[in-house]
């Protein structure tokens, strides 16, 4: 996940929802519906994931280790019963370096119109430039790539098994690509557009001509421990209402301590193209850290060596993925 934030206002400044109050003493009564039950998301299984893709090693373009993550990946959506495709092109890196990327998308009831869009990216950043020790390595991508992907196989094995399937149609995309953005301080003029590349493919090539979809979640960063998810900018911009939803679901089932009612600056990442460019509503749930005084917003594992699975919280990886089954259900 890149570093590079767009704020709206200043970053010292957050917002926080507070329950409105109309003056009315009246009582209102609504009517409920019940929820529908979502299948047990299974957070050890989850954690194997993430795991997997770790000890391919670092899942930068062009490498072996993409290779066979990839493999991998296509592999396990096949076997849990996903019709899969895969785009494969090519893009070049700040650097001028050739990149050979590929997006993985899997789906689910391919022909039901009604459609939700699930996704993350599978790559990792080629060097760890935050790390103070060694910079000019890869870290393992264990929350930052891994994490997301660990989630979205979980579901998709989880829906693959359930006796009840979701009432609409459902589609993930493992974006290759994120990663490669240009370094603060690489030393060259600055370059519009360096992160993302996969979804700025994808965004102009869907895998499906004229694809639609209800709306879309981006998972990013979300397995380490103690994890808190604020309401990013651009998906407050694109889809308030997404979030609203979202995070309604995630405080009604007990995740209130991960997904915080606390506004936090637009995030350049996947969705942002998605929405810019692609024209799907997409929202991106992702660690935020509002109150980090060294400015480490996306925890102090970013971009170093520390992310590796000694940040993976099964707890994390449960809170995020029973959540994103319960609103997939409840469609």
């Amino acid at each position: 996940m890149l570093p590079m934030l767009l704020l709206a206002g200043t970053l010292a400044t957050y917002s926080c929802d507070s329950a409105g109050n109309s003056g009315s003493r009246q009582a209102k009564v609504e009517e409920t519906v019940p929820d529908v039950k979502a299948p047990e998301f299974n957070a050890d299984s989850a954690y194997k994931f993430v795991a997997k893709q770790v000890a391919f090693g670092p899942r930068i373009p062009n490498s072996p280790a993409a290779q066979n993550t990839g493999d991998w990946i296509i592999q396990k959506l096949r076997d849990y019963g996903a019709e899969v495709k895969v785009q494969n092109f090519q893009m070049r890196a700040y650097d001028g370096k050739m990149l050979n990327l590929r997006n993985i998308i899997a789906s689910y009831n391919p022909q039901a119109a009604d459609r939700v869009l699930f996704a993350a990216h599978w790559d990792t950043r080629p060097f760890a430039d935050k790390d103070e020790k060694n910079p000019a390595t890869p870290s393992d991508g264990a929350n930052d790539g891994a994490s997301g992907v660990g989630i979205l196989l979980e579901m998709a094995r989880t829906i693959h098994e359930a006796e009840q399937k979701p009432g609409v149609g459902v589609d993930m995309i493992f974006f290759d690509g994120e990663d490669y953005g240009q370094p603060d301080n690489s030393g060259m003029p600055y370059k519009a557009d360096t992160w993302c590349l996969g979804a700025q493919y994808w965004s102009k090539n869907k895998h499906v001509p004229n694809y639609k979809a209800s709306y879309g979640v981006l998972l990013d960063m979300v397995g380490a421990e103690n994890a808190k998810f604020a309401r990013e900018g651009t998906s407050m911009q694109y889809a308030k209402g997404i979030v609203d939803k979202i995070w309604k679901a995630a405080n009604h089932i007990g995740y209130s301590d991960y997904f915080k009612y606390v506004n936090a600056p637009a995030i350049t990442d996947d969705h942002t193209y998605v929405n810019d460019w692609g024209n799907i509503r997409m929202i991106d749930v992702i660690e935020y850290n509002m109150g980090a005084a060294d400015g480490d917003y996306f925890g102090p594992y970013h971009h170093r060596h520390t992310d590796n699975m000694d940040i993976i919280s099964r707890r994390t990886l449960k809170a995020v993925g029973q959540t994103m089954l319960h609103v997939l259900y409840n469609e």
